[in-house]
């Protein structure tokens, strides 16, 4: 039997759950992968389990008894949320209510980290609600910090800004990636569409974030919300001049809105720069890893 920490990390297959994964593994800790279909990582156990059914989670749980749960698993899509809108709520709201009662009875000590987004609404302000995604992740949030407060379980919810890096991603910075290799490689139209050049985001490298999930879990305090973010503000147009230098493609830029200004994004870390994190991986070189992923695993 291992004598290591074991972790259990949803949504393995995704982009950010790659990554934590291998961070994991190679921080010394017993990495548990819960996935539907498999893993891609023979060195790391799997745990195959529908988080949306509340059965199959309380029995993944009373054989795992994790002692650290990495919750990332989640529908992300603002689009499919309109389209499905019970189906983005069983899969961000109702998963997590199921993973955390279930530990609340196997394992109450287990440290939890939920992982929550900045398109979440003040519940307090119905009015801002503007999409069926921002219900279920708020929603999430709140039954998080909920059982924190009735049952003492050591929650930590932690919201990253835009997570960028390589690996197969529907970001922004991907999107530009993917299309500046198709460029490279193919014959045709040398030309990147953006809806708005002055849309302002603040950008992070997912590597950054699984660090900071490593330092929430070893020193973030339970019931508290920690931003993990860059700290800087950055125009799309600033990110696609970034990209120029690193492609021999002149492409052409097109932008549906040429001027509507975006205020520049502000997120405070400090929370989690208190703990000791902070960014490590430079914007343009976080740009060449993802340039190189797409290179690599862009067939012609």
């Amino acid at each position: 039997m291992s004598s290591l920490p074991k972790l259990l990390i949803t949504g393995a297959s995704g982009f950010t759950g790659k990554h934590a994964c291998r961070h994991f593994f190679n921080a010394g800790f017993e990495v548990i992968a819960v996935t539907r279909t498999g893993f891609f990582n023979k060195q790391i156990q799997t745990a195959n389990c529908d988080l949306t059914n509340k059965e199959d989670v309380i029995a993944m749980i009373k054989k795992i008894k994790p002692h650290y749960l990495l919750h990332l698993a989640g529908q992300n899509h603002v689009g499919k949320s309109w389209i499905d809108p019970i189906a983005s709520l069983e899969a961000n709201f109702l998963s997590t209510l199921y993973l955390i009662e279930s530990l609340r009875h196997a394992n109450p000590n287990c440290k939890i980290i939920t992982v929550g987004s900045a398109l979440q609404f003040d519940p307090q302000n119905i009015s801002a609600l503007t999409h069926p995604y921002s219900l279920s992740k708020t929603l999430q949030v709140l039954v998080s910090q909920a059982w924190e407060l009735l049952y003492k379980l050591p929650i930590i919810i932690a919201k990253p800004s835009n997570l960028i890096g390589p690996g197969i991603s529907n970001g922004v910075c991907s999107i530009f990636a993917r299309k500046i290799v198709e460029m490279e490689k193919k014959n045709i139209e040398k030309i990147l569409e953006v809806s708005n050049l002055h849309a302002q985001r603040d950008f992070i490298d997912v590597r950054d974030v699984v660090n900071a999930y490593e330092t929430l879990f070893k020193k973030g305090s339970a019931g508290e919300v920690y931003d993990i973010a860059s700290g800087q503000s950055r125009s799309l147009e600033n990110v696609i001049n970034t990209f120029k230098p690193l492609t021999s493609v002149n492409f052409e830029l097109k932008s549906q809105i040429h001027d509507q200004v975006e205020k520049k994004v502000e997120i405070e870390t400090e929370k989690l720069t208190n703990l000791g994190w902070g960014p490590q991986i430079p914007f343009e070189v976080s740009l060449v890893d993802i340039l190189s992923f797409y290179r690599k695993n862009t067939k012609i």
